[in-house]
Formats: C-alpha cells, structure tokens, sequence
C-alpha cells in the first residue's frame, strides 16, 4: 500500500521546472565532437552490433555519459545531448554515432520480433489495424506512456514541417497528484492490470501479462503505463471486464499527467538525443504534419537500453521485462523462431 507522505527528490519535478536543473541538456563541444569523428571512423568496418564503448573510444565524452547514465537513474530522468550536427554525417555514420553513445548509457535490447535494436521512428503510412502499425510509425498524437525498457532514447535526423513537439512528464509527480486528491484510487492503480501482447510482438508467447501502474521496492518508486495495450486487454471476450474503478484509476492518470503545469514540453531538432528514464517520466509527442517531399520528412532514431544501474522492480514486471534484479538486462520483444 501507498504511503501518505508524498515522494521528494529531483525526480519529483513539475512542469517546466525541469528545465532549470543542470541534467536538464548538455551541449557538446568541439573536443567532443572530436572525439566522435575519430571513433565514427576507427569504427567504420565493424558492424554496428558488434560495437561497444570500447570499441567507440570517447576519453572526454565518455566519461560525461557515464555522469549521464547516474543523473538518468537518480536525478530528473531526462537529459537531451545538443550540439551534433548530424547533416555532417551519412545516415549510417548518425547511425553509428548513436549507438555509439548509447553504448555508454546501457545495453541494447530488441524492440522487434525481428531483433532490431534501433527502430526508425517515421510515417510509415500504414492504415489501422495493420499488422505493423505501431504508434511511433504514425504521424498522429501519442498518449502519455513508457516503453519496455529502462531508459529510452531518441535521435532527431530530421523533424516535420510542423507539429511533433515531445511532451514529458514526471511520473512520480504524477504520483503524487493522485495521492493529494485522489489517494483511494492509489490502491486500484498499484495492483496489477492486464496487458495485451503487441502486435508486433510475436516472439512472446504470452497473450497477456500483468502488471501494476504504481509500484515500490526496496521504498524505491517505479511506474510503467501503456494505455492502448491495457484497453486492448480488456476488450477481449476471454477477460474479465475492468472494474469501474479501475477505469476511472485510469482516466484519471491521463487526466493529472496531462495538465498544462504538470508537463514540459520542447521540440526536437536535428541532431538532439533525448534520453529518458522510463520508470520516473511517461513521454508523448503531438500529431505532426509532414513535407510533400519524402526525403525531408519527419525521421528519428529509437533505442531501448537495459540500464546497468537501474533499480529493482516489483516481482509483478518478471514476465513482461524478463527480470526485476537491479542492473539486469530485461525488456524489450523476445525474437520471434522464424526470424532468429
């Protein structure tokens, strides 16, 4: 059960407060991009995969993404690196760039049945209720939300001609929202919901899983939430109906998160990683409008990383992470047989 007394800390952020912390964006420098023009090309043989930070030898900027790394796990949950120009660089080489880094911050983990593990994010056109429609591979609004990793991040190449703004906000805020006005919803929203499998999640032999919105361990706060999987749970015949409490637990989490004080909001641009913390900040991003042209269209790189400083989950996220010990590698989609 919640505790009365609200949680404090730096990931207790509201709205654009944020903004004046010191983890809040780092701006590369020339001796940093230095650094990464060398590693770009003493890298340039080796298959991306293959690459880790050793390999991608940052002697300065590594060590400010290890800092990183700590800040993403016990500050705000949110930092975005500025300062790449990225129209400098062939696609592969932005590429190679971001995973590069990222080698500092975590480890990879798939985001496909097909084991990709950097997904482009762009408008792929797909019509509703296509087999491969996910939400990123759309130009429409996103809810507030956490994917299945410890921290997220994302790499601008290029943005739309307008629309897109990212929009983040602190879960444990959100948290503490609902326990001043609505702490009788706090039990509903710790014990388990189910979720739906994605549908591009055919390596997981599971249909469902069950997990809680708001959890502890060790008194240390955890939130994950994916509203549209939840609701394709329980529209299934072979469920059990949410309970109207569990409904209105939900409605009133999109409701506080989504308050104009509550979030920030920023656009990204060319050559910005954002990095989040995805058990202390859900992220959405408006609907978007994209150039006529198909080569100056909206187009961002993701990445899941299992961090190796994270925090210990409830036991409840085993089956949909894969682990809840602190530091493991966990999340991400299982590759499906027919594509190992």
């Amino acid at each position: 059960m919640p505790d009365t007394i609200p949680i404090s800390g730096p990931a207790a952020w509201v709205g654009k407060e944020v903004t004046q912390r010191e983890d809040w964006n780092f701006t590369l420098a020339s001796k940093h991009l230095e650094e990464i023009r060398l590693a770009v090309r003493q890298t340039a043989t080796m298959p991306l995969t293959g690459i880790a930070s050793a390999e991608f030898s940052l002697p300065i900027l590594g060590q400010q993404l290890l800092q990183i790394q700590h800040q993403l796990e016990h500050q705000s949950g949110v930092t975005i690196l500025k300062g790449l120009p990225v129209d400098d660089f062939s696609a592969e080489e932005a590429e190679r760039i971001f995973w590069g880094l990222s080698t500092y911050i975590g480890t990879a983990v798939s985001q496909s049945a097909s084991g990709e593990r950097i997904f482009h994010v762009r408008d792929e056109g797909f019509k509703t209720g296509h087999p491969k429609a996910r939400g990123p591979n759309t130009r429409k609004r996103l809810s507030f939300h956490t994917d299945r990793c410890d921290i997220i991040g994302f790499m601008c190449l290029q943005q739309a001609q307008s629309g897109g703004i990212n929009q983040l906000v602190s879960s444990v805020s959100v948290y503490n929202q609902i326990l001043h006005e609505r702490p009788d919803l706090l039990k509903v929203l710790m014990a388990p919901y189910y979720y739906k499998r994605h549908n591009v999640d055919t390596g997981n032999s599971l249909p469902y899983c069950q997990q809680p919105i708001f959890s502890f361990r060790d008194g240390i706060f955890a939130s994950a939430y994916l509203r549209v999987l939840i609701d394709r749970a329980y529209a299934d015949n072979d469920l059990p109906p949410m309970t109207e409490t569990q409904l209105e637990a939900l409605n009133f989490v999109d409701e506080v998160a989504a308050r104009k004080e509550m979030y920030v909001e920023f656009r990204q641009e060319p050559g910005d990683i954002v990095l989040l913390n995805n058990w202390i900040t859900y992220h959405r991003r408006t609907e978007f409008i994209d150039f006529e042209d198909p080569a100056k269209r909206r187009h961002l790189l993701r990445i899941w990383l299992a961090a190796p400083n994270s925090r210990a989950l409830d036991e409840m996220f085993r089956a949909n992470y894969g682990a809840v010990e602190a530091g493991a590698i966990r999340g991400g989609m299982n590759p499906s047989s027919c594509n190992s």
